[in-house]
């Protein structure tokens, strides 16, 4: 993971394929894989928003591949 640039509230960085897949594989162990309790307390965020997140990553793995054609 390269930071490209960065400010209080965002940030912008460059990810290979391999650490999306690696994010990718997280994300959906902690929504799909394992129960947790207290979900919410212990991630951070609700299961609905890390499925979203998950669902975006998908999509981006999806468009990458989709160049390499």
């Amino acid at each position: 993971m390269k930071v490209i640039d960065r400010t209080g509230e965002q940030s912008r960085v460059g990810i290979s394929r391999e650490e999306l897949l690696i994010l990718n594989a997280a994300l959906n162990e902690v929504c799909n894989g394992i129960k947790i309790f207290e979900f919410e307390t212990r991630i951070g965020a609700d299961r609905e928003r890390v499925a979203a997140l998950l669902n975006e990553v998908g999509a981006l793995i999806d468009e990458m591949d989709a160049l390499e054609r």
